[in-house]
């Protein structure tokens, strides 16, 4: 066979496989071939979704199971023998290799980031290509890895026997911290986005260095029962008898692995201090989950235990770094060894995309002043000025304004599903209390079936913290809707939450991400692929601060006799989160306050009720989130246009494209993948026209200003020039079918071929026999395509 009509799997097989063999690599323990390492984005339409293409390498070789060093890219033998390497080095770029080679079956380009060779880029002949044992060499002194922390880097991942295999990104987290802690680092932060698996990445890291015995007693700290609870019984799991919870403050030295609660190890009074019962050198290592809230902070509780057990190596897990004058994860920690933000796990189809849908109520945006004297709702005289966004619900209760917002929330659920776990935030107890009996009133039916339909979710009460678990349980179908204020903001794993509904003032982009993060898990199980926020306090315009998915920027305030660096506060210091201690309401009022002024010291908050004061809906407006990772903010028609433009320069290139492409439906999954949003651009551009337009029309006319035709104009136009006239009998009555099927839903539909299984087709024959009466699926397909060109004439478009 020769070589230049061999398929690339051909290539593959006959040149590439067999020198990787004779170089020394085993096929089975160190080479993965077609391996896809990302799931491919997801593309919401409507309420349909579809993936886009994984990113998937030819080849990955790896000096052990999970330490990845090589890439390599196949082309077939038409292509030069570097033509692959620039898909490569992005494939390299990901999965974190220095090795990157590039083949067509005559040899090998082979590029080294190492710099440890002689050149950059290099021919090698099939068989110059290097071994395992070279290329390990290589690694190793690239890294800085001497034979003793070599061993160390080694030492194994966890193996339940069931197959799953780390993601890429847990990989290279794992990796890139062993390799830092190997090296002597004490101190390591590990950013990666809510719903990545930061507390597997976390178990996988503390197992391989407490197997290979680098650490031999290890501290899990966390700021929530329920965090410490889901890794002790989930992630944690394997480690068995040698774990330990500490409860009750008492301490048991027998263990090696120690899950724990800060606030169940230290306290305000110095009894209650009792981390202090083991000796300072007792951990080896030390791991910090969320370590954004507090452990940064130089002044914290928190962090009088990390300076106990300062000789412990301290590793410290976050989705949001914090960056304020007063606190810095980095100052403390350094620079992240590895970051993996929430528009990377989007884009490679490991987290939710989202839709925001805004609103925006009169009172909130042209204020309100009280009548002159005027009493609230418990006697109190209300101060005489304007009110306004800032003060909804923290120092205003316009109880109509809450119900508006519930009803809101109603219809929504509704229209699309009322059983959509929804978690609602609120500006604290209160204020999530009154929005739990709204959405009850609006909900009577469902409340009736099961009393746990809407629960409020908060740290003071017993009954709604007991029902924390059945919420994100996804095989629990109570309670749908929680209302919260701080509790649920981080460490709730609500795999199944489709609506966020934001009505609450969020100034901090740590907690703003943390919030969003409810809704970012993926569960195809239970239909979860994409979400929706619903704001109604302009919380989402923290989406257009570079902040909320940029690399983390540090903010440090120098003391006497450090380098001044000027001072750059990018969260207000009041919103700084306090300590989270889940006896008390957890910053469940931003000042400590549940809502009526009781108590010395506690602000005022005038309730108005909803018979003195109208609310009503000023704006609201759908936003989408782009493949960039920003927010459309311009009209879906420029938006659409640029999207289009990254693929056809003009109307000409689009109409060859569509002429040429064997099905359209092609093309259209093609546009979506480059963020076209047909089902909002359809309904947008129907409503002014006032008819139903085909995807090709849609482009025709948004993006190339062409007047466009409906489906059923241009079945009539094909039915007018009689095309079916060289058909006869069942084949002519299927054409016929087929043009009605297209006129109804598209051409989508049509292109199927399981159409031919219902009605009116069913009616006509079977699927065999329908193929057959063209003479064969061939002709059948070639029928078709005859089909289609007519309905997209140049001339009518």
């Amino acid at each position: 066979m020769e070589k230049k009509t061999m398929s690339e799997r051909d290539i593959c097989t006959k040149y590439i496989t067999p020198a990787i063999q004779r170089a020394g690599w085993d096929i089975q323990r160190q080479v993965r071939e077609e391996f896809s390492f990302t799931k491919g984005r997801i593309v919401v339409r409507g309420k349909l979704h579809s993936r886009g293409k994984a990113r998937r390498a030819d080849y990955v070789l790896y000096h052990q199971l999970n330490l990845p060093l090589a890439v390599i890219e196949a082309k077939d033998n038409h292509h030069s023998v570097g033509s692959g390497m620039q898909q490569a080095l992005d494939y390299a770029d990901a999965l974190d290799v220095p090795f990157v080679f590039s083949s067509n079956g005559d040899g090998f380009l082979f590029h080294d980031r190492t710099g440890t060779g002689a050149q950059l880029e290099t021919e090698l002949t099939l068989d110059e290509f290097p071994s395992p044992q070279e290329l390990w060499r290589r690694y190793c002194q690239w890294k800085g890895l001497d034979d003793e922390v070599s061993k160390k880097v080694e030492a194994p991942y966890y193996d339940d026997g069931s197959g799953r295999v780390p993601r890429y990104y847990q990989i290279n987290a794992v990796n890139r911290t062993v390799e830092a802690v190997a090296r002597g680092q004490d101190r390591v932060l590990l950013v990666m986005a809510t719903g990545t698996g930061k507390t597997y990445t976390a178990f996988q890291i503390i197992w391989r260095l407490w197997k290979s015995r680098q650490k031999k007693r290890i501290l899990f700290l966390a700021d929530r029962n329920i965090l410490v609870d889901q890794t002790k019984n989930n992630d944690f799991k394997p480690f068995g008898a040698a774990m330990t919870k500490i409860t009750k403050r008492q301490i048991d030295t027998s263990y090696e692995i120690y899950l724990s609660l800060y606030q169940a190890v230290s306290g305000n009074e110095e009894e209650k201090n009792v981390y202090k019962e083991f000796s300072p050198d007792f951990f080896d290592l030390v791991v910090i989950d969320e370590c954004h809230r507090g452990s940064a902070a130089e002044d914290s509780a928190w962090r009088d235990i990390l300076d106990y057990f300062s000789s412990a190596t301290h590793i410290g897990l976050t989705a949001t770094p914090k960056e304020t004058k007063d606190v810095s994860s980095i100052h403390y920690f350094g620079e992240p060894v590895y970051s993996y933000t929430l528009k990377q796990g989007i884009e490679d189809g490991f987290l939710a995309p989202y839709k925001v849908v805004r609103i925006d109520l009169d009172r909130d945006l042209q204020g309100w002043r009280p009548p002159k004297g005027m009493i609230d709702k418990n006697g109190e005289p209300i101060e005489d000025r304007i009110y306004n966004l800032k003060d909804m619900d923290r120092h205003l209760v316009l109880e109509a304004r809450t119900q508006l917002v519930a009803e809101r929330v109603t219809a929504f659920l509704k229209a699309s599903d009322p059983f959509q776990k929804t978690i609602v935030f609120c500006d604290d107890i209160d204020h999530a209390e009154r929005m739990r009996q709204a959405l009850s009133n609006l909900n009577p039916d469902r409340v009736k079936e099961n009393r746990k339909y809407v629960m409020r979710i908060t740290g003071d009460d017993k009954e709604g913290k007991a029902e924390l678990d059945n919420f994100i349980n996804p095989e629990e179908r109570y309670p749908v809707i929680a209302t919260t204020s701080k509790l649920m903001t981080t460490g709730v794993d609500a795999q199944t939450c489709k609506l966020v509904v934001l009505d609450q003032h969020i100034k901090s982009m740590t907690e703003f991400k943390q919030i969003i993060g409810r809704g970012t898990r993926i569960n195809e199980d239970y239909g979860k692929f994409w979400f929706t926020i619903m704001d109604f306090k302009k919380a989402t315009e923290l989406f257009a601060d570079p902040a909320f998915d940029g690399e983390p920027v540090q903010i440090y305030v120098p003391k006497d006799g450090e380098l001044p660096v000027p001072p750059d506060e990018l969260v207000p210091p009041d919103s700084v989160d306090g300590p989270p201690f889940e006896d008390v309401p957890y910053d469940d009022g931003d000042d400590g306050s549940q809502g009526q002024g009781e108590g010395t010291g506690k602000r005022v908050k005038y309730v108005v009720p909803g018979s003195s004061v109208s609310v009503s809906i000023v704006a609201e407006r759908v936003q989408y989130y782009g493949p960039d990772g920003k927010l459309i903010t311009e009209s879906l028609k420029d938006y659409t246009r640029q999207c289009v433009a990254k693929q056809f320069s003009s109307l000409d290139t689009f109409l060859r494209r569509w002429s040429d492409a064997d099905q359209k439906k092609v093309i259209i999954e093609e546009l979506a993948q480059q963020g076209v949003l047909w089902d909002a651009l359809q309904e947008e551009v129907e409503a002014k026209l006032n008819q139903p337009l085909d995807p090709f029309d849609l482009i025709c006319h948004v993006a190339f200003d062409q007047p466009p035709l409906t489906r059923k104009e241009r079945a009539n136009n094909v039915k007018k020039r009689n095309y079916f006239a060289k058909y006869q009998g069942t084949a002519k009555l299927v054409l016929e079918a087929l043009l009605e099927k297209y006129a109804d839903a598209g051409p989508e539909a049509i292109e199927d071929i399981k159409i031919l299984q219902l009605d009116p087709f069913s009616q006509l024959g079977s699927p065999v026999e329908l193929i057959g009466a063209f003479g064969g699926k061939p002709a059948y397909v070639k029928a078709l395509a005859e089909l289609e060109q007519q309905l997209y004439d140049r001339q009518q478009a």
